[in-house]
């Protein structure tokens, strides 16, 4: 899990965060941090459907050597991992807690996070609740927001190829075919 360079593009315009908030919550070098030293990621809302994004993120991280945790009461199993209904649930410490859930979910996954003694929550790419931000901050996790985990990882790790992230666009929308 190398980090790469430090060189790469700032991806800004697709977030409703301003530049205060960006640099709070979407600190490169938290970033890399976070993603050298965890092991343990806990993925609140991870689907067992392979085309849904939280499906495609667990696949990646588990493919790169991260322990996954699926946090999700309507499962038994996702990639091959046994399912927890909550982070209390969860037997073994956390480092990450990856929110993959409605920006009003978030506050409410902050305090297990903060119950079950995790070291950071990442609230993935459009997710933002700045009250949920503080209360982690204001209780010493560390803070991601509307940033994909998969993709921080690729643009550190050089898994992640500059053509299509020099657009700072990331959509999932099929593009329109012109005849």
């Amino acid at each position: 899990m190398g980090l790469g360079t430090s060189l790469s593009c700032d991806i800004s315009m697709n977030t409703n965060l301003n530049e205060e908030e960006r640099q709070k919550y979407q600190n490169p070098g938290v970033i890399r941090q976070l993603l050298h030293f965890s092991k343990n990621i806990a993925i609140v809302g991870l689907s067992d459907k392979p085309e849904r994004a939280s499906n495609f993120v667990g696949s990646y991280l588990k493919s790169e050597g991260y322990n996954i945790i699926p946090v999700n009461p309507m499962k038994q199993e996702i990639l091959g991992e046994k399912c927890y209904p909550d982070l209390k649930s969860v037997p073994e410490k956390i480092d990450i807690v990856d929110i993959f859930r409605k920006p009003q979910d978030c506050y409410g996954i902050v305090e297990e996070a903060i119950e079950v003694g995790a070291k950071a929550v990442w609230m993935q790419l459009t997710i933002a609740n700045r009250d949920a931000g503080e209360l982690a901050i204001k209780n010493g996790l560390q803070v991601i927001m509307d940033r994909c985990i998969k993709m921080e990882h690729g643009r550190y790790n050089g898994n992640l190829h500059w053509v299509g992230m020099n657009t700072e666009i990331i959509t999932a929308k099929k593009a329109a075919r012109f005849f």
